[in-house]
């Protein structure tokens, strides 16, 4: 029986590409670049800033002006953090029913907490999900479990019993070092590495209302 269920936020609860994409493509603008269509963008919006730099600019953490252009992205992002970003369509039936159900919900997420907690905030949803692990809570972040068993935690759930829902391989790796159950949101950004087949998770669901099947 699952008795705690767990997101990923960029890419699985919610569709953030598109504020992701608007920052960058505003330091794009200001380079004389042109604009990123989002289908570029989206794929690589799971790994946040690392991955805007990485299909804005060909940058790598390891170049002399990586920080500083990350850092420009971040303050562009901080700015903008829901412009156009929503939850997934389905994500907020699904949310409801977990809750009718009693099943408490938690985040697990890469995004530093500066960014977390007000976007989490502007979607209206500090006050229903029951605990909120950011990028920096923890001194590990995933594809580490430390994250998702501080969540587990917070919730007082065994980590067997807990599904974690995401949509990048480091999300099922992060789960299988947790001992928690996973499963792969399709309709997330899923990146541009292996295809998500062989990532070994427990099982896929292409809209966030499938859920409620694997439950």
């Amino acid at each position: 029986m699952i008795n705690a269920v767990l997101f990923d936020l960029d890419g699985t609860l919610a569709d953030t590409a598109p504020d992701l994409g608007y920052a960058l493509n505003r330091m794009r603008a200001a380079r004389g670049m042109p604009p990123l269509p989002l289908e570029t963008i989206r794929p690589h919006a799971s790994r946040g800033g690392r991955g805007m730099m990485q299909i804005g600019f060909a940058l790598t953490p390891d170049e002399s002006d990586f920080i500083a252009m990350r850092e420009e992205f971040l303050a562009l992002y901080a700015e903008n953090l829901c412009r156009e970003t929503r939850l997934f369509p389905g994500m907020a039936d699904l949310l409801d029913e977990l809750e009718h159900r009693g099943l408490p919900w938690g985040i697990v997420t890469n995004k530093p907490a500066r960014f977390t907690g007000p976007l989490i905030e502007a979607l209206g949803l500090e006050s229903r999900a029951a605990c909120v692990i950011s990028g920096d809570t923890c001194g590990r972040a995933k594809p580490y479990p430390d994250p998702l068993l501080a969540a587990a935690g917070e919730l007082g759930a065994v980590p067997a019993a807990s599904v974690y829902i995401g949509d990048d391989e480091r999300d099922v790796q992060a789960a299988r070092a947790a001992g928690m159950q996973i499963i792969v949101a399709l309709y997330g950004y899923l990146g541009d590495g292996n295809h998500p087949d062989t990532w070994g998770a427990d099982g896929a669901i292409i809209a966030p209302q499938d859920l409620l099947r694997y439950l």
